[in-house]
């Protein structure tokens, strides 16, 4: 048995004592993520329902909802402990996620019910697990990233499988309004997760931390993100990486709104596709999470998880664009999502393990949310613009594929800046990172 977890142990890269924390950051992310991804099928739908042609509209709101949040979410984080900064955020969206259950049950078909929680939704993704790879960055070293930040994304993954088999086969008997009160339920017990990798934070102190322990605030001003990456070249490189990879994931949402429009009619129907498609993602994911993409990350750098899905959805735009029907784009967003959950979700995390804390936090979140949402606008109306000038979707996806190159090229300058930073904090010699 003692043979077995060892060569288990150095399976997953893991040294001496990490097992529980690793099993805690596991349980942290695969609670959040079935939640998340049962009641994603659900968003879709209901964005599908308001009409495909309003779809940029609804990409807007989300990106005004997630303005309204900077300067909260800012308040809280500089004026409450570190600690407590996921479960006071968590504890009040499962509150919200009760109001949703109460109207949904008692006006199921209200558009407007549908339009609010779709927008809802999209904000509490992206802050709910930018928080927690906030948390992440904060309380392990650049090294434990490297080696850890790919397996614990795996609990994403698993969570991923797991919430959209959850959603197919409860959103019948239990309907929206039950999926979401389950989904609240899965919140709430990420909080228990959280608390533990806290606990193991404080029996086992970073020394570059003791200058700002966990029990205290931040500090500083609500808009303190903003201004970080305003002044940071590598947090703009950040902020650009990512309003390019969320312009290239808008102009597939698109394409899959309208082509699972056109191809099933009936919204239980379209769940049912949606969560399916969500579930082979997850499990292509799981596999390249666990067994590769540590080891990538420590023998090649990071900027090999930052360059590798650009450049494959390049040729996928493509070819797209030469075949636009249902299989070809079922294989392009399969390919697309698991990339992005495997190699570049923990890639652009291991970035953040070089700043200081309340980047961490402040400037993290805003690239997370405002950028992110802020990318997803623009490319909504750049997409919605591109269909009503040629009424070609041919042309929107030669357009992606450049905007995929440029957040290729992107990642490459990113993840030499890491590796130099990296050198720098540790003392060793700035070596030339090895080549993308």
């Amino acid at each position: 048995m003692a043979n077995w977890r060892k060569r288990l142990g150095q399976g997953m890269n893991l040294q001496a004592g990490e097992g529980p924390v690793v099993i805690a950051g596991l349980a942290l992310f695969y609670l959040l993520f079935t939640g998340y991804f049962m009641l994603r099928p659900v968003r879709e739908t209901m964005g599908v329902a308001g009409g495909v042609d309003n779809l940029q509209w609804l990409f807007t709101g989300t990106f005004i909802a997630t303005l309204a949040c900077l300067p909260v979410f800012g308040w809280l984080a500089s004026k409450v402990q570190r600690r407590y900064i996921l479960p006071w955020t968590y504890g009040f969206f499962a509150s919200n996620l009760l109001l949703f259950a109460v109207l949904l049950a008692r006006e199921p078909d209200d558009l407007w019910t549908a339009r609010a929680f779709y927008i809802w939704l999209s904000v509490f993704n992206l802050l709910s697990i930018s928080l927690a790879w906030s948390v992440l960055a904060d309380l392990f070293t650049s090294e434990q990233g490297k080696r850890l930040f790919g397996l614990l994304a795996a609990g994403a993954s698993l969570g991923g499988l797991s919430g959209p088999i959850l959603g197919t086969l409860l959103v019948a008997p239990l309907g929206h309004a039950g999926l979401v009160i389950l989904a609240g339920v899965f919140l709430l017990g990420s909080i228990g997760a959280c608390a533990y990798l806290q606990h193991w934070r404080d029996r086992h102190p970073l020394a570059a931390s003791c200058a700002q322990p966990a029990s205290r605030p931040l500090g500083g001003n609500p808009f303190a993100g903003a201004t970080a990456v305003l002044h940071s070249p590598y947090l703009l490189g950040i902020a650009l990486f990512v309003v390019l990879l969320a312009s290239v994931s808008t102009f597939l949402y698109f394409e899959q709104a309208r082509i699972v429009s056109e191809t099933f009619t009936d919204r239980t129907r379209q769940t049912q596709v949606f969560g399916l498609i969500d579930s082979v993602v997850q499990a292509l994911a799981i596999l390249t999470q666990v067994f590769i993409t540590g080891r990538l990350a420590r023998r090649l750098g990071v900027g090999v998880l930052l360059v590798a899905v650009p450049l494959v959805m390049a040729a996928g735009f493509l070819w797209l664009a030469l075949a636009p029907v249902f299989a070809v784009f079922v294989v392009v967003m399969v390919v697309r999502r698991a990339g992005e959950y495997a190699l570049v979700r923990p890639g652009r995390e291991m970035l953040f393990t070089v700043l200081p804390a309340e980047d961490k936090y402040k400037a993290k979140n805003f690239i997370d949310t405002v950028v992110y949402r802020g990318g997803d606008a623009l490319g909504g109306w750049v997409k919605r613009g591109l269909d009503l000038l040629g009424e070609h979707p041919q042309l929107a996806m030669v357009m992606g594929a450049v905007i995929a190159l440029g957040w290729g090229l992107t990642g490459a300058w990113l993840g030499r800046s890491q590796q130099q930073r990296e050198q720098a904090a540790s003392g060793a010699p700035n070596t030339p990172p090895p080549l993308i």
